[in-house]
């Protein structure tokens, strides 16, 4: 699967011109967006997902239609049937399969259906074709037939996906056929069959990067919220991270939009996403073969409703979705992991793995570890995964404590046994004193530890940047005597001493305050030269 980019194709369709105003506002119509940066220049952090069982997903894939289809067929053929030379059904066998499949008196278009799942069928092996030695030209069910109708997760899943990469590639070659090319025959000059190839090949890049997004969004979606407007979709995938789109910009995400429109209505059928296309009254042509402009079509003069929003297309990448972009992204060496694959690993480990890139997954993640094993085990191994003063400490203690959380009263006997701890001892006491436990409040120094390693967990989880680390740098409980005050806090032997005093100089409102702990940082860094 292809990385992510903000390529428009070069191919822009004419049906897409209008349909966008270009004084429309897009944060009414598709609400809030942002871009990523490019895997190419950036590593790729691939967030994790939750999958549903193999069992679970294997009987949603028996359920899309298609797949349906194509099984009865196999089925329907036992124990063989005659085909032609080709391996299609003859005339009469096609009307009755598409009256199996459940046309009662099948028309062109039922005929049509059954045959283009007769295709898939073969396509998948799930109907195979041969001769007899008498010279007969037979279709015989597939040999894992039995087992996609029994049910078998394996068997059913490895058929789902291989209909899934024939019809992703599929959806991608039909986006970018030119009639006139295909109807010149093999006479045509092999440049135009060239744009042809080279046109199937960005869309297949459109849509690979489409359903990237769409698997990162769905990711970090709220239950219920996974469903993306088209537009915003398109916008993912053409607006710089921190800029507002230009009408330049409003052009390319309409393109866009009619480009991945039709595809993901393919991939819709065989149930990677729930799809709702753009309305095709956006599209009604004027007197001059222009389309008509949506403000036409939406009442401009009034907030957009979400009923006019979703006439636009929206897309939701359903669980056999993600179980195949998945599948897509491990094959082009993505780490695309799954929310519990940290759960074997131990108190110290797991912790490591969160401190390296934990933001994209921590509460999922922990809630996964902590089920996994006893309570108080659990905070035994997150208390001794906590020690250290390395780099990545300060954020190993932080998810420490949220696990902590997690698991409560359970914890409280471990906790209790590290209050005298060098580096948990200011962690504990606050923990067990805001649960309302008779607990001394640490002592001074320690205190002063906690408030730096606090900050400095923040510092490294944001990168200094939202208003956390301000509102902690606000609350500092400086006296009226700042001078006094960072003069204790230099002299705390913490890794990151130097550092928070920096951002409070930087971030502090108080001039007085941010000016002596300015100059309490550079004592640090001295004190942190001397001691080496």
């Amino acid at each position: 699967m292809a990385g992510r980019s903000r390529n428009t194709p070069d191919q822009q369709p004419s049906e897409a011109e209008g349909l966008l105003p270009a004084d429309y506002d897009l944060a009414d119509l598709y609400g809030a967006q942002s871009g990523d940066e490019d895997p190419d220049d950036t590593a790729v952090l691939i967030p994790p997902i939750t999958l549903p069982p193999d069992a679970e997903l294997a009987a949603a894939a028996l359920a899309v239609p298609l797949i349906s289809r194509v099984v009865a067929l196999a089925r329907w053929i036992a124990p063989h049937r005659e085909v032609d030379e080709h391996g299609d059904l003859g005339e009469a066998d096609r009307v009755r399969a598409a009256r199996m499949l459940g046309a009662e008196d099948p028309d062109e278009d039922d005929v049509v259906e059954a045959m283009r799942a007769w295709a898939l069928a073969c396509d998948l092996d799930l109907v195979e074709t041969g001769t007899t030695d008498e010279g007969t030209h037979v279709a015989i069910p597939g040999p894992d037939l039995e087992a996609v109708e029994a049910g078998e997760p394996a068997a059913v899943l490895g058929l789902w996906f291989e209909a899934a990469e024939l019809v992703r590639e599929l959806a991608a070659e039909a986006e970018s056929v030119d009639p006139e090319v295909v109807e010149g025959g093999p006479d045509d000059d092999g440049e135009a069959l060239a744009e042809v190839e080279d046109a199937r090949e960005q869309a297949a890049e459109i849509l690979d990067e489409a359903l990237h997004v769409l698997y990162e969004t769905t990711a970090f979606a709220e239950p219920g919220a996974e469903t993306v407007p088209l537009g915003v979709l398109a916008a993912l995938l053409v607006v710089p991270d921190g800029q507002e789109p230009d009408e330049e910009m409003l052009g390319e995400i309409t393109d866009l939009m009619v480009v991945l429109d039709p595809m993901l209505g393919d991939l819709a059928e065989l149930g990677l996403v729930e799809h709702r296309p753009i309305d095709p009254d956006l599209f009604e042509e004027g007197e001059t073969g222009a389309p008509a402009e949506a403000a036409e079509v939406v009442d401009t003069d009034r907030p957009l409703t979400e009923e006019d929003a979703a006439r636009f297309g929206t897309v939701r990448l359903t669980p056999l979705g993600q179980y195949a972009v998945r599948e897509w992204l491990l094959a082009d060496g993505y780490d695309a992991p799954l929310v519990g694959d940290l759960a074997d690993q131990d108190g110290p480990a797991f912790l490591r793995a969160l401190a390296e890139n934990g933001q994209l997954f921590a509460e999922p993640e922990l809630k996964a570890w902590l089920a996994a094993r006893d309570p108080r085990d659990a905070a035994r191994e997150l208390l001794a995964g906590a020690r250290g003063r390395d780099a990545q400490s300060p954020v190993r203690r932080y998810y420490c404590v949220l696990g902590l959380g997690e698991l409560g009263e359970d914890a409280a006997p471990l906790v209790r046994e590290a209050v005298d701890d060098p580096e948990l001892g200011g962690l504990a006491r606050e923990w067990l004193r805001a649960r309302g436990a008779d607990v001394a409040a640490a002592d001074r120094e320690v205190a002063l530890w906690r408030v730096i390693d606090s900050m400095a967990a923040v510092m490294l989880l944001t990168a200094g940047e939202g208003g956390r680390l301000q509102a902690l740098v606000a609350d500092l409980p400086v006296t009226d005597n700042p001078a006094s005050y960072f003069g204790e806090v230099w002299r705390v032997p913490h890794p990151m001493t130097a550092e928070v005093l920096e951002a409070v100089g930087e971030l502090h409102l108080d001039r007085k305050v941010a000016k002596e702990a300015r100059r309490a940082a550079v004592r640090a860094r001295s004190l942190r030269g001397q001691t080496g």
